[in-house]
């Protein structure tokens, strides 16, 4: 049998706001039977509430009660009913009382709810009468009159209502009948009534069975012997000064604390009057509490009392006389509450572990706190320690939320552990402490970030592919994946082709590695961009640039400009007979390729005709006169010239130099032997001709010239053959700036005449060098008007067309 009741008289409903919690209060009502199965079903809560299955389930539906040992009810889930889920004792939980009342809670979470819900314990009749005796004496005075009365003791029935005794029953006898009467509490009691006077001489004793039967369906019955002995003369039965008696008691009182003395007088003297007193029928664990003086009537304690398993007591106390007459009075004993019950604090619910990046005042747990003591002694106070971003708030009743107070940050704290203190309002206060761990769980918020702000790697030319060059490291203070760093280059070009081309990067190390052999002379420093990304979600980066610098080795020979190698145009050149010593008579010009030190050239000479006629200028390359020339000398002079640099190892490249002792070119027969050394001429017999008339034609205006020179004190400085080029500024692309470093340290024009051998050759002109300037092996042809534009007007130029000719310069 169940009935539901919901609402009751009347509805009370309680909303409070707090931050972030919503909470709703309300009473349900609820009736069972006793001693129904577990999983019967009590009431179905969804359907009162309102809410589906799914609803429930989802809000962590849970059945919370103030006691720590059982819990009579749950919820099934599946099918939202509120079911038996411990055995249910009417008789253990309430005892005698009329209303048998189970409070839970039924809890929802978010948001937070908390609903009363009152279930009413039904008596079912369970339980048959017992008498505290199973055998009652009697000794009665033949003289007893009729109508005397006999009160018996009251057989117990630990249910209630109609299902606690109704009636009594007494064996057919023709002297005693059964009565019920009510004492001054209320209390009724069956008492024997004589109908019929008792006589000894005809019998003594009587032996009558009482029984004891409930209203239950079906009935139970108790029985107990009421033994008669007919005596003479007692027949006043003993009196309490009290019907009922009340005591006050504190819980945990010392053992042999009296809690009050009972007493009873008897009009009767002698063993007649001789009163013994005694527990009549101590229930549950009464026995084990006190303890009753059968002479004195003093009741003590024996045993440890607790308000908290029960705060008020009854005791039934019979008084007994010698013969055999007995009377009844009711002990109440209160029991008063003292603070022997610290706080004890539940963690109903914790989200753990928590992100990072949690906005402040969110809701991480829920606390409940109970305390078993009554009235200030369960007063109780929340608090956690002062160092950590959380705080309590109070919510229904004895519920806290545990919220966020501020940021969280895992990279700065990853584990909370978090002292929950809980005190009560008692003298003296009691307190108890849990510790909450709670982890912080990592976000994605910290992008890599490199070690340096910028990296610079070095590495010499001709280096090994696949060679490493430097290495970069970002560090990520998230967790796992979040903290995972990966390398990569991003996408640029160097001189054109991609970057990736050039330097590779270990996506797990950050070492950087070059994918090719790198040309001091084609590429001296590069610039690439690293990008390190972590594994988050979005992954977060940082980018960071790398500086490579190509350092030069020295993998270049030196490179002679002038005079021309061997196997080009045959060169010639004249030195008057007139030079004094000291005097220029030519220059070695080159070039090298690498730079600093190892472009550093230095000249020799490694072989001439005469070793004491020339001599040449270490670092310039200039070969000048030791001495006067004098008739002796031999009028072909032939240099090989060694060009040294400065490298480790050091290269070198030479050259050959033919030099003619001569003031005429008639003076030299055997210059057309010389030329005809040369390669097979490509020019034509009408050229050849017309070039030797040109050279006779200008030889006059040469001379003139000559004279003018020597008559301003000035020395022409080389005489060439026509095939000679000065390129004075000229650098082949990708060669070093020299300037200062011995290779070219500075430029020269000379005086430039066509010989007779100019047949075979070009005359070559050179202006400042550009990047439209030819190679030194191409030819350059230019008309009158080109010369001037090169030479302007400066010192006195001579006529244009004489430029075809001749080129002055003067030494800068």
């Amino acid at each position: 049998m169940r009935n539901k009741e919901i609402g009751g008289a009347s509805y009370c409903w309680c909303i409070l706001f707090f931050i972030g919690l919503h909470c709703a209060y309300g009473d349900m009502s609820y009736s069972v039977e006793e001693e129904m199965k577990r999983g019967s079903v009590i009431g179905n809560i969804g359907k009162d509430l309102g809410l589906g299955i799914d609803a429930l389930s989802s809000r962590k539906a849970r059945i919370d009660t103030d006691r720590n040992d059982k819990r009579y009810c749950d919820i099934n889930l599946r099918t939202s009913d509120l079911v038996v889920a411990e055995r249910i004792d009417r008789e253990a939980l309430c005892g005698k009382k009329a209303s048998c009342v189970l409070n839970e809670e039924l809890v929802l979470e978010n948001p937070l709810e908390l609903h009363r819900v009152t279930i009413r314990v039904q008596d079912i009749n369970d339980n048959a009468p017992q008498f505290s005796e199973d055998l009652i004496s009697f000794e009665i005075t033949e003289s007893a009159d009729r109508g005397a009365r006999f009160s018996l003791s009251e057989a117990h029935d630990a249910d209630i209502g109609g299902n606690t005794v109704q009636r009594y029953i007494l064996q057919d006898n023709e002297h005693f009948k059964i009565n019920e009467a009510t004492d001054a509490s209320g209390r009724k009691y069956p008492e024997m009534v004589l109908v019929k006077e008792l006589d000894r001489e005809h019998e003594d004793e009587l032996k009558l069975v009482l029984s004891a039967v409930d209203g239950g369906s079906p009935q139970r019955s108790g029985t107990a012997v009421i033994h008669v002995t007919v005596l003479d003369a007692n027949d006043n039965a003993p009196v309490f000064s009290q019907a009922v008696y009340k005591a006050s008691l504190a819980e945990n009182a010392p053992v042999d604390t009296v809690v009050l003395t009972v007493s009873a007088t008897d009009a009767d003297v002698g063993p007649n009057g001789d009163i013994t007193y005694n527990f009549d029928h101590l229930v549950g664990d009464h026995v084990s509490l006190f303890s009753l003086d059968q002479k004195t009537g003093d009741i003590k304690v024996v045993g440890s009392i607790d308000y908290e398993t029960e705060s008020a007591i009854e005791l039934r106390i019979r008084a007994k006389d010698g013969p055999g007459l007995t009377s009844y009075c009711t002990v109440n004993i209160d029991v008063t509450d003292i603070n022997d019950n610290p706080p004890v604090i539940y963690l109903k619910s914790l989200t753990n572990p928590v992100c990072e990046n949690v906005s402040p005042g969110s809701e991480v747990g829920i606390i409940n706190v109970q305390d078993r003591d009554s009235e200030n002694n369960r007063q109780v106070r929340c608090s956690i320690q002062q160092n950590v971003p959380f705080k309590l708030v109070p919510s229904i009743k004895n519920y806290y939320s545990l919220v966020t107070t501020g940021q969280l940050d895992r990279e700065l704290v990853s584990d909370y552990n978090i002292t929950i203190t809980a005190t009560d309002e008692g003298s003296p206060p009691l307190s108890s402490s849990k510790t909450v761990h709670l982890s912080v769980a990592d976000v994605n918020d910290n992008p890599p970030v490199f070690e340096e702000q910028s990296y610079s790697a070095y590495v010499s030319e001709n280096n090994k592919p696949g060679s490493t060059l430097c290495s970069v490291t970002a560090r990520d203070p998230d967790w796992r994946q979040n903290g995972t760093v990966i390398y990569s280059l991003l996408p640029g070009e160097v001189n054109g082709a991609p970057v990736s081309s050039y330097v590779s990067v270990n996506g797990d190390t950050g070492v950087i590695h070059a994918v090719r052999s790198f040309d001091y002379e084609q590429l001296r420093s590069l610039k690439v961009h690293v990008m390190a990304r972590d594994n988050g979600s979005p992954p977060l980066s940082s980018n960071v640039s790398v500086s490579v610098f190509v350092s030069d080795v020295n993998d270049n020979s030196p490179q002679i400009l002038y005079p021309a190698p061997e196997g080009n145009s045959f060169m010639t050149e004249l030195v008057p007979k007139a030079a004094h010593g000291g005097s220029l008579v030519s220059k070695v010009i080159a070039v090298d390729a690498d730079s600093g030190q190892n472009a550093w050239l230095s000249y020799h000479i490694v072989q001439s005709t005469d070793a004491g006629l020339f001599t040449i200028g270490v670092h310039s390359g200039e070969i000048r006169t030791q001495r006067d020339i004098s008739e002796s000398d031999s009028m072909k002079q032939n240099l090989i010239v060694a060009v040294k640099d400065n490298g480790q190892p050091p290269l070198s490249a030479t050259c050959s130099m033919n030099l003619i002792i001569s003031d005429n070119l008639a003076e030299v027969p055997e210059l057309k032997d010389i030329s005809s050394d040369e390669k097979n001429s490509k020019l034509t017999s009408y050229l050849i001709i017309a070039l030797v008339s040109v050279s006779t034609f200008f030889l006059t205006f040469i001379i003139i010239i000559l004279g003018v020179r020597f008559c301003r004190r000035r020395k022409p400085r080389m005489l060439f053959d026509g095939a000679v080029a000065i390129p004075g500024a000229y650098l082949p692309p990708n060669y070093a700036d020299v300037d200062g470093t011995g290779t070219l340290r500075s430029a020269y024009n000379y005086d430039t005449y066509l010989t007779t051998g100019s047949r075979t050759s070009d005359f070559k002109f050179v202006t400042s060098y550009n990047d439209n300037t030819l190679p030194a092996d191409q030819t350059l042809r230019k008309s009158p008007s080109d010369f001037a534009d090169v030479f302007g007007d400066s010192d006195g130029s001579p006529e244009v067309g004489t430029f075809n000719l001749c080129l002055y310069h003067v030494d800068e």
